[in-house]
């Protein structure tokens, strides 16, 4: 249960607590010069509170401060207001009379608001001569009594939590238990001089029935304090929280919390147990920031803050405020900002102040009206009598004031135009203007080009175009129906265009013509065919010598005539025709003496019968033929030389014993028992050789001889009769330079082709040839590999092999279009494999150039 005090000692001990507070704070201001130990203390020591009886301070202030309170209690009870203190004394004693003053003040205000709210609804009723802070305090204690009243009535405790302070608590509690209790609050509790208050308290304390209540005074707690019988309980004031410590309370933040009831547009700001809500914006000249946080206007001419002049009055006004002139001026005058009298123009008001037919005149304070002589403005002429204005007709003929074809039709003072279509009336002119219909709507009445005409316009076409029936549309006109080519047409929007079939080329001159391209002078010319081209209209033909030679299935290459096949040779009966290229030859094989024919080409020896001489010829000797161009690469193996069957043991010696004698030919000795015959030196123009070649074959201690004879016919290479474009780069090394020479590169070549775009590409077109100088040798010897290595761009191109005249070509074909113009550059490889291993390596690079035309 709650504990309370009366009443009176709850006053008694509130006013106790501000005296307190105000000793704390001068003790505190005056020892702010202190030493660290003497701050801790305070001017009395650490834990002694001040003395009561006398506040003095040292330093000539010869009246005490308890005296000088005193006169304020006096004052404050006497004529209930502080405003008018005695400023005599010094300025401590001054500040401690006005605080004394406005304690007692408020003590007897809340005493009497105290008293207000036994009376229902006359809280709001202010006592007379109360204003202003005085009615607020009253105010404020009325209803904190009235809000203790209502929780005992409710049946709540009187132990209140709301956010309402200390000094409203208070009487909260008293007023909640004063009901319970059932007294009326008496004036003789409030409102007597401090003495008398003294005094009753301790009388009253004497007859208090709580006197062994430990929340007496307070307690232990710092704020409030609740007494249940077993133990005291503390608790904190609306607006702060308890401490871990269960005595003191410390702040509640609201504005951090978020329990502030700050509207939009202001800032919370924390104060001791509660806050206050400041605006985020001024309120702007002329008004000022009320309590409240409201803005109320500042009267200037009340503060005296106007600059109005002597000889004006201030009159105030929302946010501002006027200088108004003492000085009245006369009528038919109206003051200036600086009160002086200035005439008013009668003449210039809204109200005509002359009759119909006058003219008013200002003058000095007043006016005249002065009767109008007519003047008639235009579209107006004064009548035959010369007393008013009459109309003129403007419209009435011959006039034609609107041009011819329009219609005028007229009004009182002017006249107005009835322009037909295409036309405008001009306001300037006052006639009818043609309409620009081109310049008004650019780009939206003609697809093409818009004239303008007189009341209308004309749409025309560009040329390629012709107008449509609507008269606005232009459509393309069909050039190629009227054949303007000399070949083929094609229609284009707006225009057309010429081409040419394959074989011609459009001419620059007209751009209509076709003429004849002559591949045969294109620098691709000399790659076109073989031998030589022949230009015809639209095309060309490849030719080939006259003998030795028939154009092959391509048209363009030359194949050899195997005269000794198809019978036009001119062999006896005792020869053998063998072909060579370009042409054949007539050889007649017999067997010498001791020997006989075994074969066509193969002689064997006759028993020799223990004759020594007939012992030491060849066993064998057997007739060979080939055929070879001048240009063969060098060395080059043309024929191989063993046993035809090898015995462990074995050896043999191979020689060239006739033939031979400018030594373009030699042997070379692969194995212990094989051997090749090779072109060592390179034979400047065709020629026939008839080698004899040796074979010793030693084995078990005996030699056997066999002989071949072998015809080589080097014939001239077929060559085309024009310049080619190819330029060949042959190695050359340096004396020990093993680099160069372990480098398989033997040849770099670099040549140019120019191709058209193929209309119709349907199979692969053959666009390079690749001759060799190598007979085609079985497979146990030399092979030709052909790769294209770069610039084989999305495929558009392959090489293969093929074998004419008994020579590898590689044939690089074109396997896809291409739409020029293009360029690219091939670079392509002949690899020279015997036995698995490349001894040998030709480069050749290919400028392709593809034309964006068909020819």
């Amino acid at each position: 249960r709650v504990t309370p005090a009366p009443l009176s000692a709850v006053l008694s001990v509130f006013v106790e607590r501000l005296k307190e507070l105000a000793a704390t704070a001068l003790a505190a201001c005056c020892c702010r010069g202190c030493s660290g130990s003497e701050a801790g203390r305070g001017p009395w020591g650490r834990g002694r509170r001040p003395p009561a009886t006398l506040l003095s301070f040292p330093a000539g202030a010869d009246v005490p401060m308890e005296t000088c309170c005193a006169d304020g209690h006096r004052v404050a009870t006497q004529q209930k207001d502080c405003s008018q203190l005695d400023t005599s004394g010094s300025r401590e004693c001054r500040m401690v009379r006005e605080q004394c003053c406005h304690s007692q003040l408020e003590e007897l205000l809340c005493a009497a608001g105290i008293n207000l709210a036994s009376e229902p609804d006359s809280c709001d009723a202010s006592p007379a001569g109360q204003a202003g802070l005085e009615a607020v305090y009253v105010k404020r204690c009325c209803h904190c009594c009235l809000l203790g009243r209502a929780a005992q009535a409710q049946g709540q405790s009187c132990e209140y939590n709301l956010m309402v302070g200390y000094q409203c608590g208070q009487v909260f509690r008293a007023c909640c238990v004063k009901g319970h209790d059932n007294v009326d609050i008496t004036p003789r509790d409030i409102g007597v001089p401090q003495e008398a208050a003294k005094s009753s308290g301790l009388e009253e304390e004497s007859e208090d029935p709580y006197l062994n209540d430990r929340c007496r005074g307070g307690g232990p707690c710092k704020q409030q304090c609740r007494d249940t019988g077993e133990d005291v309980v503390c608790s904190c004031f609306v607006g702060y929280q308890l401490l871990s410590d269960g005595v003191s309370c410390e702040d509640v933040n609201e504005c951090i919390t978020g329990r502030h009831a700050c509207r939009l547009g202001e800032t919370c700001i924390n104060t001791a147990g509660s806050f206050r809500c400041q605006r985020d914006s001024s309120c702007g000249t002329g008004y000022e920031l009320t309590e409240s946080n409201d803005c109320k206007d500042i009267d200037e001419c009340e503060s005296g803050i106007h600059n109005c002049l002597p000889d004006f009055i201030c009159q105030n006004t929302l946010g501002s405020f006027r200088c108004r002139p003492k000085l009245q001026c006369k009528s038919g005058f109206i003051q200036d900002a600086l009160g002086n009298c200035i005439d008013i123009n009668e003449c210039l008001s809204n109200r005509a102040p002359c009759p119909t037919g006058q003219t008013c005149i200002n003058t000095e304070g007043s006016y005249t009206c002065q009767k109008n002589v007519p003047n008639c403005g235009r579209g107006y002429h004064l009548n035959e009598e010369g007393t008013r204005c009459v109309d003129v007709d403007e419209c009435e003929p011959p006039s034609e004031p609107c041009g011819p074809g329009h219609r005028c039709v007229n009004s009182p003072g002017t006249f107005r135009c009835e322009c037909e279509a295409g036309y405008y009336f001009d306001g300037i002119s006052r006639t009818c203007v043609d309409i620009n219909e081109c310049r008004r709507y650019p780009g939206r009445l003609c697809s093409h080009k818009c004239e303008n005409t007189l009341g209308s316009y004309h749409c025309s076409c560009s040329v390629g175009f012709r107008l449509a029936a609507d008269g606005r549309s232009c459509e393309d006109v069909n050039e190629c129906s009227s054949s303007p080519c000399s070949q083929e047409c094609a229609n284009v929007y707006g225009s057309y265009q010429c081409y040419c079939r394959r074989g011609y080329q459009l001419s620059d001159v007209d751009g209509v013509t076709c003429e004849d391209i002559d591949e045969c002078a294109l620098p691709t010319g000399g790659h076109i065919c073989s031998y030589r081209c022949i230009n015809i209209p639209g095309s060309f033909q490849c030719s080939c010598p006259p003998t030795g030679y028939r154009l092959a299935p391509n048209g363009r290459n030359c194949q050899d005539i195997d005269e000794c096949v198809t019978g036009i040779h001119n062999c006896s009966t005792n020869e053998t025709c063998f072909n060579i290229q370009g042409g054949f030859r007539c050889l007649a094989f017999e067997c010498p003496e001791n020997y006989r024919r075994s074969a066509d080409t193969r002689c064997e020896r006759l028993p020799c019968h223990e004759n020594l001489e007939c012992s030491k010829l060849p066993l064998r000797i057997t007739y060979y033929h080939f055929s070879y161009p001048t240009n063969i690469q060098v060395p080059a193996a043309i024929f191989r030389m063993g046993p035809s069957s090898a015995v462990p043991g074995d050896s043999m010696q191979l020689a060239i014993t006739s033939g031979n004698e400018e030594g373009f030919f030699s042997t070379r000795k692969l194995s212990h028992h094989s051997g090749v015959l090779a072109l060592s030196k390179v034979v400047p123009e065709p020629r026939d050789f008839l080698l004899t070649v040796k074979m010793d074959l030693f084995r078990h201690g005996t030699v056997s001889s066999f002989v071949a004879k072998l015809y080589v016919f080097l014939t001239a290479e077929l060559t085309p009769q024009e310049k080619t474009d190819t330029v060949r780069c042959i190695k050359s090394c340096r004396p020990n330079d093993m680099t160069c020479m372990l480098d398989p590169v033997h040849t770099v070549s670099h040549t140019v082709i120019s191709l058209p775009t193929f209309r119709e590409f349907t199979r692969p077109e053959e666009i390079i040839f690749l001759r060799t100088v190598t007979p085609v040798y079985p497979s146990s010897q030399a092979d030709i590999i052909f790769y294209i290595t770069e610039g084989n761009l999305r495929g558009s191109f392959d090489i293969i092999k093929r074998y004419v005249d008994g020579m590898t070509v590689g044939v690089v074909r074109q396997v896809r279009p291409i739409v020029g113009p293009f360029h690219t550059i091939l670079k392509l490889e002949m690899n020279y494999v015997v036995g698995g291993v490349m001894s040998q390596r030709n480069v050749v690079h290919v400028h392709v150039f593809v034309s964006e035309y068909w020819f």
